[in-house]
């Protein structure tokens, strides 16, 4: 069963990747005409998002990478940026 969440409650969840990497926190909505196009994802410090960006805010995703929306939101592991933080020195 489909169950309907308003965009009001998905503010501030966790989002992780399919593969379970913390990438982190929803920040707003894009909304184009009727439907969501996106999600401004907000980096954190100990998300891996922070790590790969470095001091950038965060990103957008686009809607159709987001898998589920729950207790936390699922994106797909495509939605990360490239780019390898265990290599950077930071």
């Amino acid at each position: 069963m489909l169950k309907m969440k308003k965009v009001s409650e998905v503010y501030d969840l966790r989002v992780f990747t399919d593969s379970g990497d913390y990438f982190g926190d929803v920040d707003d909505c894009l909304v184009a005409g009727n439907k969501i196009s996106g999600w401004k994802i907000r980096a954190t410090k100990t998300s891996y998002l922070a790590r790969v960006l470095g001091s950038a805010k965060g990103v957008i995703v686009p809607h159709q990478l987001v898998k589920a929306i729950g207790d936390v939101l699922v994106i797909s592991r495509s939605a990360v940026p490239s780019g390898n933080p265990e290599d950077s020195s930071e």
